[in-house]
């Protein structure tokens, strides 16, 4: 029962920190540091919660995917087309790493607060400067593309939230506020998709019986509270009050530092 509850809190703080900017992964490592889940499992739950999310994704903006998809195969060179080729180039940076840096990174996910720690109060520090940044209608340009990718990549550490480190990112550059929510969510996808189909080529998904039900409620828990808290993050980025999860990361940080070991 207790590893039952322990997946359903995983999935509802999954759920809920991959669209707000205070990063899922460093919220998902300080709570298996505090419910004591071992690292094999804990890797397991992560890759899992991380799919549910990016389902949520395309349920939210399937039709921005649909987008995406007709521009590359279309093959003319059109607004559609511009947009998935740069999401595409958004993908490379983070991808490189990935396949570079896997053992490396890995090892970040095994218990590390201070490093989540230090990330969420560079994460607030990030969302501060955003918040003040002035605002504009601009779309998204090749080389703000390629910028966000880089920001993405760094991103790839616990405690740097994604989310916030992307759309920061965007906002900085004078990209919409809105736009750059949007750009941020459907960016992420194919990197997940694409790390899933890697560990299942690689045999990585030995899943026991006793790990399917609470990999399975933790699943659902994640893609409800994702479904909800995409729509509700932008919302937030377009009415300018990053302010708040600036502060919240602080002091979340702090705490990582300080509190928990």
């Amino acid at each position: 029962m207790e590893e039952i509850i322990n997946a359903i809190i995983l999935g509802i703080i999954q759920g809920l920190t991959e669209f707000l900017p205070v990063s899922s992964s460093g919220h998902i490592e300080l709570a298996k540091a505090l419910t004591k889940v071992d690292g094999e499992t804990g890797l397991l739950m992560t890759v899992v919660l991380h799919f549910a999310t990016a389902l949520s994704t395309l349920v939210i903006f399937r039709r921005e995917v649909k987008q995406i998809i007709q521009g590359l195969l279309q093959f003319q060179w059109n607004d559609d087309t511009k947009f998935s080729l740069k999401i595409v180039l958004s993908m490379i940076p983070a991808a490189l790493i990935g396949v570079l840096l896997e053992s490396q990174i890995e090892s970040f996910f095994t218990g590390q607060t201070t490093l989540v720690g230090c990330m969420l109060i560079l994460t607030g520090l990030l969302l501060l400067l955003a918040d003040r940044a002035k605002k504009t209608d601009r779309k998204v340009s090749f080389t703000d593309s390629v910028i966000i990718g880089v920001s993405q990549a760094i991103a790839i550490l616990p405690g740097v939230s994604r989310s916030g480190a992307t759309i920061s990112t965007s906002v900085l550059l004078g990209v919409d506020r809105e736009k750059a929510a949007r750009f941020s969510f459907l960016m992420v996808v194919p990197l997940i998709f694409g790390k899933i189909a890697k560990d299942i080529m690689d045999d990585q998904f030995a899943i026991s019986s006793a790990q399917t039900l609470p990999l399975a409620l933790g699943f659902i828990a994640a893609f409800v509270t994702g479904l909800l808290a995409c729509t509700w993050m932008i919302k937030l980025v377009k009415s300018s009050k990053l302010i708040y999860f600036s502060i919240y990361c602080f002091l979340v940080g702090i705490v990582a530092i300080f509190l928990i070991n």
